[in-house]
């Protein structure tokens, strides 16, 4: 007779930084739902939004976010972030301490932490989900320094999962295939997309503009892009990436303004146009990519992850990448019609596959 496996109650908490942590903890969440998981979220503010409309019937604990704050400019940036680094620190150890307590009060069996780097423990198995195992930098020394940091945090977990390919069709490069890797066993599971490629038969948007990240840099854009929009005749669609916000915005007949989609409608509107708009941050990169669709990708300024991701994606015709500085409506849109796209095709992902062995192994211990 086959031995049941045991319910396993998980806790998920992604990282606060824009919505990207929180929307690729989606298709791990669905993949742990089908292994029949009690799962528990938490995380706050914007996040715990988004989730909770995908997920209406799953429990939603509170749990402070980094609340990393941006300046306008780019060159007062990197000190802004210096800066914050002993409330960050200050923050990993009061998340390790509340995991602490959570676990008892919640007969915790597994953590997936997405970045939150105090989520570890010595009781019972924990992963860590991340894509940047390089942390770039503006010089080799400088990025061997914060590996070292990045890495002393990662070790003290159980497993690393990393959301990208293996193989040469991968999309962070550096950032997910470093020369050295953690101690800690890790796993490299593929993309970690909500959206499955469909055959579409009618375009009903010629440019949507997805927009997403930590202001003030998202409304910058915001105001970059409404500052032309009404010279497009064409059909657009602007969603501001800000699902805690009732705020209606004026906008012309052509011209669809919405706060925030939920998945469903989100994939629809993927799929019906023929450019996405977007900042280059890498859950946005997956899910666009995944899709096979074309992209205007605008890395936020100082953020050398997203500044590295537009780079090599341009340079490999899998983008096309214009700075903030130098973005003009008209002019970039123009120049995207232009560009070579050479867009790449992915393997199936075997993730429920992966993640079924895990947790198989996991409730036999």
């Amino acid at each position: 007779m086959t031995k049941k496996i045991k319910k396993l109650t998980v806790l998920i908490v992604p990282l606060d930084w824009g919505l990207g942590h929180a929307t690729r903890c989606i298709p791990i969440i669905k993949n742990l739902l089908i292994e029949n998981c009690s799962i528990i979220i938490a995380t706050d503010g914007g996040q715990q939004k988004l989730l909770q409309k995908e997920f209406p019937q799953l429990s939603f604990t509170k749990l402070r976010g980094y609340k990393i704050k941006y300046s306008k400019s780019n060159r007062a940036l990197a000190f802004s972030i210096i800066t914050q680094i002993p409330k960050i620190i200050f923050l990993i150890y009061k998340e390790h301490q509340w995991l602490k307590k959570i676990i008892e009060r919640k007969s915790i069996d597994l953590v997936i932490s997405d970045n939150r780097y105090g989520l570890y423990s010595n009781k019972l198995p924990c992963i860590f989900i991340t894509h940047q195992l390089t942390i770039k930098a503006t010089n080799v020394w400088i990025e061997n320094i914060l590996q070292k940091i990045n890495y002393s945090f990662i070790n003290r977990f159980t497993e690393c999962w990393i959301p990208d390919n293996m193989d040469e069709t991968n999309i962070a490069g550096d950032l997910s295939h470093p020369k050295k890797m953690p101690t800690i066993p890790t796993s490299y599971i593929g993309m970690l997309s909500r959206f499955e490629k469909k055959e579409i038969t009618e375009i009903k948007y010629k440019y949507s503009f997805i927009l997403s990240g930590p202001e003030p840099q998202r409304t910058i854009l915001e105001n970059l892009i409404l500052k032309d929009i009404d010279l497009l005749k064409e059909k657009i669609l602007l969603v501001r990436g800000k699902p805690a916000s009732d705020e209606s915005l004026h906008s012309n007949v052509n011209i669809e303004i919405r706060n925030h989609l939920p998945q469903i409608e989100l994939e629809k509107v993927f799929q019906e146009s023929e450019f996405i708009i977007c900042r280059s941050g890498y859950t946005s990169l997956m899910e666009i990519l995944t899709l096979q669709k074309k992209s205007i990708i605008i890395p936020t300024p100082g953020q050398t992850e997203q500044e590295y991701l537009a780079e090599r994606l341009h340079k490999i015709n899998w983008c096309y990448s214009v700075k903030q500085k130098n973005f003009n409506l008209i002019k970039t849109l123009n120049a995207a019609e232009q560009f070579n796209f050479q867009l790449p095709e992915f393997k199936i992902n075997n993730r429920q596959n992966f993640i079924h062995r895990f947790l198989e192994t996991l409730s036999k211990k």
